[in-house]
């Protein structure tokens, strides 16, 4: 594959981007998140049903633990930092999980609730997976998913791009086209997971996406691997109680063509570079 970069690399281009190191997340807006996901509140849970109290200081220590944050509860302003060798090693199991499941040609299932960001990195290992021989599930395309927004219930479609699921509104355009709609819910997930069980289909060894694509599936006992931001507790939640797989620490929201680095080095990583 041209341009893969080592190591070392990588770990200049995270902090270049604002993958890692200081990241455009504000500490205002993780710390309320922990608050919110101590209070229970679905929106923050994102489909993960924690096992543990998980009060803010307990997120805000398993935070500091898995991403690099502050750990100090006095420290409420500013913008937040993720440590770019948690993101490196986080990185390297990720890139593990690919290579585990390519090598048994296993089915897997990629979703993504940031499509305008991060869609261009799950299509690369979704055509990365194809080739190995694995089957990339497309289940319940164009299925209706009722989705709480901050505008109250909206009806989304599932729909799939180049192997990748995402949902869009029914008025944001024709099927097959970009980029859907940003979401954290996890119930689309749950729609195109129990339509693969409804129709005896196969069913993925491996769910590759973030937000509520990756905590739902994890949730439902599918091993489930992604990224996530430091203002987005709930993945590493799941990580630390054993429903999520692995949970990669990194801003999820910078330009799409930053990540591109991050997936030549997984793919190569995975023995899946072309």
């Amino acid at each position: 594959m041209r341009g893969v970069v080592d190591r070392g690399g990588l770990r200049v281009h995270l902090l270049d981007a604002r993958l890692a190191g200081v990241v455009a997340t504000a500490r205002e807006v993780s710390l309320r998140s922990y608050r919110l996901f101590a209070a229970r509140d679905p929106r923050v849970l994102i489909g993960i049903d924690p096992q543990g109290e998980w009060g803010q200081r307990d997120l805000l220590g398993l935070m500091a633990e898995r991403c690099g944050v502050s750990a100090d509860p006095r420290d409420t302003s500013g913008q937040d930092v993720i440590d770019p060798d948690r993101t490196l090693a986080a990185l390297d199991s990720f890139a593990d999980r690919l290579a585990a499941v390519a090598e048994r040609r296993a089915p897997v299932f990629l979703g993504t609730g940031h499509p305008h960001r991060l869609l261009g990195f799950y299509v690369a290992l979704a055509e990365a997976l194809s080739a190995a021989g694995c089957a990339v599930l497309t289940p319940a395309q164009g299925r209706s998913v009722d989705i709480t927004t901050r505008f109250g219930l909206r009806t989304h479609n599932l729909d799939y791009v180049r192997g990748v699921a995402l949902v869009r509104e029914p008025a944001a355009g024709h099927a097959g086209g970009e980029p859907g709609a940003h979401t954290h819910s996890p119930l689309p997930v749950r729609a195109a997971l129990a339509a693969a069980a409804e129709a005896s289909g196969p069913l993925p060894e491996l769910v590759i996406g973030d937000h509520g694509w990756l905590c739902g599936a994890g949730q439902l006992g599918f091993a489930a691997i992604g990224p996530a931001d430091t203002d987005d507790p709930a993945p590493f939640v799941g990580e630390a109680e054993g429903s999520v797989s692995v949970a990669v620490p990194l801003d999820d929201a910078v330009r799409s063509e930053y990540y591109r680095p991050l997936t030549r080095y997984v793919l190569n990583r995975a023995c899946l570079s072309r």
